[in-house]
């Protein structure tokens, strides 16, 4: 198991906070970019992906960008271009309200149900992958812990 300040290639002495935010920070992208690897088969993003689990999750209603936006881990997406894209690749319909011209409701098509079909059992293997070298009871504390610290 490497230290961070190994992995940062750094003889400073990090104090305690610093050491707890860059570890989590890094953590953190460590584990975005083994989601995007299992990904990249599939020609989508770890915000795209996220976008078509939140449509899966209104269950055949449709949603719009606000609730999109307000949904997503990264509040930094532009979920417009997000949408784009998904709805260029086939996975993603938009259509303009017929009572409300100014409202736009987004749906998720049946091939982005088959595509999330297919990535679902890969994710959780990488999940389950990531989360390997802790039992559930760690897990249980780090989840305590990193919600915790969003208080």
């Amino acid at each position: 198991m490497k230290e961070l300040e190994e992995i940062l290639k750094t003889k400073a002495n990090l104090s305690l906070p610093k050491k707890t935010v860059l570890n989590i920070s890094y953590s953190s992208i460590w584990m975005k970019d083994a989601i995007a690897s299992v990904l990249k088969p599939f020609d989508i993003s770890v915000e795209q992906f996220n976008v078509l689990r939140i449509l899966r999750g209104q269950k055949g209603n449709p949603t719009n960008l606000q609730d999109i936006q307000d949904r997503m881990i990264s509040k930094m997406s532009n979920t417009t271009r997000l949408v784009d894209k998904l709805i260029s690749k086939g996975y993603v319909e938009r259509f303009i309200c017929e009572e409300n011209r100014r409202k736009v409701e987004i749906f998720i098509t049946k091939e982005g149900l088959k595509l999330l079909t297919k990535i679902d059992p890969i994710i959780e293997t990488t999940e389950i992958q990531i989360t390997d070298n802790l039992n559930n009871t760690e897990l249980e504390t780090l989840n305590y812990l990193l919600t915790k610290i969003r208080d």
